[in-house]
């Protein structure tokens, strides 16, 4: 039986979703309107039978016909005396959809069959009264009675739907061109990372691209490890290496530098939120710091996500404490702490069972309840707060009316009388290696970060009906993770190395359609700060960051060091129309759609004829000005601006049209705006705002 309906019932009928409650749906159905819905002396005149049959008028259409399934199921609970639920019912425990995983060609049509599973061992046949969706439409359909129809090349979810359980089965159809053999034979795998991805491709007959350049490796490295362009002088060095280990030496050296602190203390910064808006000036910057120190001594993600959520004491003396000033609320905690960490939304079961996920309205507020307990008061300064953990009070569960026990999703819980700080055995379930969360969910933004694409898209949409990508590269990756004892270093390290990180961007005829399974390297735009720096970079211009964003344009806020790189700075709340144009996250939720990569006309207007290039490329005394004093050849100019912004030499067309250019300068005055043009049309080209 389909059924639609809308949150607030229709004309006064309200069941929950899913029947996630069933006893207030069997009140709702035999108590309310005065009990006239059921007829217990003329079963067949009752309106939950006369209305969905059309019997009577009904304005919802025929939902089943007299004397099918649903209506005899539905007749021999009324005939029985509609009685209610008991304790002793079976309950359902899960489904299985069969078969779990297909592959189909275009065309066909194929069936798949639900089981539901219940607690007192039995199993029932529900296909009939399962609901269905497709995950990719552009590879498979499915329709309301479960037959899978094959559409196009690819892979593609099917998702079941029983009562408050789900499954999910995958259709692999393989692409169907001529199998391009000398491709695969080219890509050595060396390590697992490889051999997953080597093995889908092959499942899905899609030939790998070509091994990227040394050029494009230095520079997709170092842009996608450290958020800085390799200098001009870097490049030469690396290009004329002869080792044939030097791209491991590389990854090895970009590991270790003081940018890569930079870069990785922004991105936690951003998934932690710190935000000059929501915090005072020296808690905002003592958050930071204590971020900054943990990517710094390479903390172990787990012990790094311990540290923070039981985090007490001082705002400003334990930056780590400044995440419960953020999040002052037991309910917002939960639903921050299982973006950030696990990668998944709870927030729909705030009101209900999820309805594209497991859990439950009554597993939400258990473990919203593990934070029920945090508590802050004033500090001896004045802008000073003191997080500390009391031993009484809990969450009201609004629909049983009374608490549920503190309990970790899918885990063990606490005894409601107990004094302990609760947050405690909740971060040792959370970053405990058993968790089949925790670790994926890092290691799966930490993917992104290096592929451009999730093995889960997106980063925290990690629920069941969203599955990755590659579900066998992504439960070795995490395995590997937690095998070295949470190292993100370790990890990148794997991924930098591997030969499908090391991909062309370039795709073959027979890959150009991919866009999840890696057979290439995927361009990806610069993020905004990078982009800043990239551009303060290769114009030797830096920008003059703001500390106030409220007076900054005024001319009165208090400026950042001069040479400050965006990935420096501590807070995403100073003042720039070009990083607010390019995306850039408020850092009010966590969320990774706060951060923009779509294209927009202000963008494009921006880098044609914008301030932010022109006003650096104008400027005095800037790398226009200093390679106009070294008296370099126009070859070798035009070879080093290629060098700092591309990390390449000019192609010979290239060269061509610039040497005609600037040999049509007779003086320095002629040719310093010459030099900016080629600078420009350099700087302004996809080729220096994506990395590729």
């Amino acid at each position: 039986m389909r059924v639609t309906g809308a949150a607030a019932g229709q004309g006064g009928f309200k069941l929950s979703l899913r029947g996630y409650d069933d006893e207030g749906d069997y009140l709702t159905i035999t108590k309310s309107a005065q009990g006239r819905r059921v007829n217990l002396d003329d079963p067949a005149r009752s309106l939950i039978l006369l209305k969905p049959t059309k019997a009577i008028p009904h304005k919802g259409g025929e939902r089943f016909k007299a004397g099918s399934p649903e209506y005899q199921i539905i007749a021999d609970w009324l005939a029985a005396g509609a009685p209610g639920p008991q304790e002793k019912d079976p309950r359902i425990t899960g489904i299985e959809i069969s078969p779990p995983h297909t592959v189909g060609q275009a065309g066909q049509t194929l069936p798949v069959k639900v089981t539901a599973v219940f607690n007192d061992g039995h199993r029932e046949d529900v296909t009939r009264w399962a609901k269905y969706t497709a995950g990719n439409s552009s590879v498979a359909t499915v329709n309301d009675d479960g037959a899978v129809k094959v559409i196009g090349n690819g892979e593609g979810t099917v998702t079941a739907w029983y009562l408050s359980k789900l499954a999910v089965a995958t259709v692999t159809v393989p692409y169907t061109q001529a199998p391009v053999p000398s491709a695969f034979a080219d890509f050595k795998p060396r390590n697992f990372i490889d051999e997953r991805v080597l093995e889908k491709l092959h499942e899905l007959n899609l030939p790998p691209s070509e091994r990227c350049t040394d050029a494009e490796f230095i520079r997709r490295a170092y842009l996608d490890t450290i958020g800085v362009l390799p200098t001009a002088e870097e490049t030469r060095t690396f290009l004329t290496e002869t080792t044939p280990d030097k791209r491991d030496h590389l990854v090895d050296a970009l590991l270790a530098r003081t940018e890569y602190v930079d870069y990785w203390s922004y991105k936690w910064s951003d998934l932690l939120l710190v935000n000059s808006d929501k915090l005072p000036e020296v808690p905002m910057w003592t958050y930071y710091q204590w971020i900054r120190r943990q990517v710094e001594m390479n903390t172990p993600w787990d012990e790094f996500v311990r540290s923070l959520l039981t985090a007490t004491g001082s705002t400003e003396q334990n930056g780590a404490c400044n995440f419960f000033v953020l999040h002052d609320e037991p309910t917002k905690l939960a639903e921050t702490v299982s973006v950030a960490f696990l990668g998944m939304s709870v927030n729909c079961a705030k009101c209900h069972n999820h309805p594209m996920e497991k859990w439950t309205n009554d597993q939400y507020f258990a473990f919203a309840n593990l934070f029920s307990r945090v508590r802050q008061k004033n500090g001896s300064q004045p802008n000073e707060r003191v997080i500390y953990a009391d031993t009484t009070g809990d969450l009201v569960q609004p629909l049983r009316g009374k608490p549920q026990p503190p309990t970790p999703l899918d885990g063990q819980s606490i005894s409601l009388t107990s004094t302990i700080d609760r947050r405690i055995p909740m971060a040792k379930w959370l970053t405990a290696p058993e968790n089949p969360y925790f670790a994926r969910s890092i290691t799966n933004r930490v993917w992104k970060n290096f592929l451009g694409v999730g093995l889960v898209e997106s980063v925290d949409d990690l629920r069941m009906t969203n599955p990755a990508s590659n579900e066998k590269l992504l439960s070795e990756a995490a395995a590997y993770l937690v095998k070295n004892n949470f190292n993100l270093k370790a990890l990148m390290r794997e991924i930098l190395t591997s030969e499908t990180y090391q991909r062309s961007s370039v795709p073959r005829a027979e890959n150009k359609d991919d866009t999840r399974f890696y057979a290439r390297y995927y361009p990806k735009r610069l993020m905004a700060e990078v982009m800043l720096d990239a551009i303060s970079q290769v114009t030797a211009e830096p920008t003059d960051f703001r500390m106030d964003k409220r007076n900054a344009n005024k001319g009165v806020g208090q400026s950042y060091p001069m040479g400050y790189r965006a990935l420096q700075l501590p807070d995403t709340h100073t003042v720039s129309y070009f990083l607010n144009s390019f995306g850039r996250p408020n850092r009010v939720s966590t969320c990774e759609c706060e951060r923009t990569n779509e294209p927009s006309m202000a963008q494009a207007l921006h880098i044609a004829n914008g301030d932010t290039l022109n006003q650096k490329l104008e400027a005095k005394d800037n790398r226009v000005d200093q390679l106009l004093a070294s008296e370099k050849s126009n070859d070798a100019l035009v070879d080093e601006i290629y060098m700092l912004a591309l990390s390449r030499k000019p192609t010979a067309p290239e060269r061509a049209g610039l040497d005609k250019a600037l040999a049509a300068a007779t003086t320095p005055a002629e040719k310093r705006p010459i030099v900016e043009d080629v600078f420009w049309s350099v700087m302004s080209s996809r080729e220096f705002l994506f990395n590729h």
